[in-house]
């Protein structure tokens, strides 16, 4: 799974990277070394401008955790922060973002955890790793976003509307696979336009667009427990510390 990310990239700096014509909200998500389930997160869409009728490519926020827009309340959120490849194209959860309302989400890097057993004069604690493409560009997690209506606000209540998103992950491989045996998926540069593409609706052809970040290439190192705490925040936490699995296979 991918239960927590890294991203520092700034609003503008991703309106230019990823192209987009239109931002969705004046609020500027601050870097944020430690980003956790329910927090806010920076998300590439396309929809349809009703004052055009064009399709725009924009950046907006997204509360992190996927509501489906049948759901009673928001409340379950928390656990659809990540939808497995292999299933979402038919999950009830799932398969109607994934036909009409897919997005990217980018990321420094994101952490998974390895347990590490009791020793003598030692609890048994998790280990958290650092996990980013081994050139330091950026990852583009291929993620779903959905709209979920408040039905006790009126329409013109902003609060009215919550946006939300997960990740889509997979079976994890080389150097990931090493750590936890789920990753999230990317999409590369050339397929961007197709995966955005609210027209593009054949769940085949949105599949063959995901891929293992960095074609594999990727960086994995140790670093401190400090992160295990959501409370935690700030660039220390990217800085390497001894491994104590090294010579285990991680």
């Amino acid at each position: 799974m991918c239960g927590r990310f890294v991203n520092t990239t700034g609003p503008q700096d991703l309106v230019e990277l990823f192209g987009a014509t239109r931002r969705d909200t004046a609020e500027s998500l601050a870097p944020n070394w430690n980003t956790a389930p329910t927090d806010e997160v920076w998300a590439v869409l396309e929809r349809l401008d009703r004052d055009t009728g064009e399709i725009t490519r924009r950046l907006r926020t997204a509360r992190w955790g996927l509501v489906p827009s049948w759901a009673k309340d928001p409340s379950g959120g928390a656990r659809l922060i990540n939808a497995r490849a292999e299933t979402v194209h038919e999950k009830p959860a799932f398969r109607k973002a994934f036909a009409s309302r897919r997005c990217l989400i980018p990321a420094d890097g994101y952490y998974e955890w390895v347990p590490v057993p009791a020793t003598d004069g030692r609890k048994a604690f998790k280990q958290p790793y650092f996990i980013a493409p081994a050139d330091g560009g950026l990852l583009v997690m291929a993620g779903l976003y959905e709209f979920w209506r408040d039905k006790g606000r009126p329409d013109d209540d902003p609060l009215a509307w919550l946006t939300t998103a997960t990740i889509i992950t997979t079976r994890a491989t080389d150097a990931a696979g090493r750590v936890h045996d789920r990753m999230p998926l990317a999409v590369d540069r050339a397929d961007i336009g197709d995966w955005l593409d609210p027209a593009h609706t054949d769940p085949g052809e949105l599949r063959e667009l995901l891929h293992t970040p960095a074609g594999g290439d990727l960086a994995v190192r140790p670093v401190s427990t400090a992160v295990n705490a959501v409370r935690n925040n700030g660039a220390h936490l990217l800085d390497e510390v001894p491994d104590p699995l090294a010579g285990d296979g991680c």
